[in-house]
């Protein structure tokens, strides 16, 4: 009798351990899940930014993920235009966006601060980085995107002036001229220095320059070489202007159904340091590209670098006046905290 009970438990305890391994046998035989997410982008494949910050953050996804991830990139607005972006991400039309917030400027209106003009600024690399800690340092700022899921928030350098016909040394000589800038703070300061300020998606510069449509831009480096400027801008002025600012949003719904392990191995290579590789990547490391590739054409790259007291002319109308104005606009539509998110913003750049 006592046989049998030691054997009934010998074959019970047999039976268990068989039920376990065909558990685990069938676990390390499932695939892990793999997740293919679209990302839509208006600058040209070649471009600068494409070979310099997004193919190496898309390798890095990848590579944090083990391969689960898979990113199907569509520059040139082969999936959706760069004006549509937002609204392409926000509807699910694509997972991930290139955004740039210039042609949206009611949309995130408390993340402009970081385009007023006359910001201490050093890099675009140090920009990005603050953007993101204002993200998430201030629950009204991630409420602006609050119906996508924000991956990374960069910034650009403070833009200069590129000019076709003649090279702009004083305010006198910018007065009257057709600039194309973005919307918010730089539309501003394009009017306080006299200027008449012109929308142009970034896709069509190229033609609106050739064709007289505009006199010249607010550019950084990485547009001048991505678009090839350098053949219908002859003049480039270093000013002190605005930069801009965009992020890389993903759908929210598709974000919020990927597994958790996921979405933190992605996070892993995106929010701050994501932010800074692609302030980095995409803007400081372009100026020397663009010197380049006007070498190569043999076209003509005359540079002026405004003054000391030239740009304290032109800070005094059109820089503390624009942060003060910012501000009362942003207080007056309920934003209270908008003093406190421009001197955060200060501090932080100074840090």
């Amino acid at each position: 009798m006592i046989y049998q009970q030691s054997w009934d438990v010998v074959r019970n305890l047999l039976s268990a351990i068989g039920i376990v391994g065909t558990v685990l046998a069938l676990t390390a035989a499932a695939p892990a899940q793999e997740v293919t997410l679209t990302v839509a982008d208006q600058n040209p494949p070649t471009a600068w930014g494409s070979v310099h910050a997004m193919q190496p953050w898309i390798k890095k996804i990848e590579e944090a993920t083990k391969g689960r991830v898979k990113i199907e990139h569509y520059p040139g607005q082969t999936m959706v235009k760069g004006t549509e972006t937002w609204n392409a991400v926000r509807a699910g039309v694509v997972d991930i966006g290139w955004c740039f917030h210039g042609y949206w400027p009611d949309v995130t209106p408390l993340s402009d601060v970081i385009t007023l003009p006359g910001l201490p600024i050093t890099s675009a690399e140090k920009g990005s980085e603050v953007l993101w800690k204002l993200y998430e340092r201030f629950p009204a700022i991630r409420e602006e995107y609050a119906e996508t899921q924000p991956l990374a928030l960069w910034m650009s350098h403070p833009y200069f002036i590129l000019t076709t016909s003649k090279q702009v040394k004083t305010l006198e000589d910018l007065k009257g001229l057709k600039i194309r800038v973005t919307g918010g703070p730089p539309t501003e300061q394009m009017k306080a220095l006299g200027a008449v300020p012109t929308l142009v998606p970034m896709p069509d510069v190229y033609q609106a320059l050739d064709k007289g449509v505009v006199d010249g831009m607010g550019a950084p480096w990485e547009a001048v070489n991505a678009f090839r400027l350098y053949e219908v801008a002859k003049y480039y002025t270093i000013a002190p202007l605005s930069a801009v600012y965009g992020s890389l949003c993903a759908n929210k719904q598709k974000w919020d159904s990927l597994p958790m392990d996921i979405r933190n191995a992605i996070m892993s290579v995106s929010g701050l340091e994501g932010s800074k590789l692609w302030g980095r990547n995409f803007f400081d490391a372009a100026e020397q590209a663009a010197l380049d590739g006007a070498e190569a054409e043999n076209r003509e790259m005359i540079r002026y670098a405004m003054p000391t007291e030239e740009v304290v002319r032109w800070n005094k109308v059109a820089a503390q006046p624009l942060w003060d104005a910012w501000v009362k606009k942003m207080e007056a539509k309920g934003h209270k905290e908008a003093r406190q998110i421009l001197e955060a913003t200060i501090e932080m750049l100074n840090d």
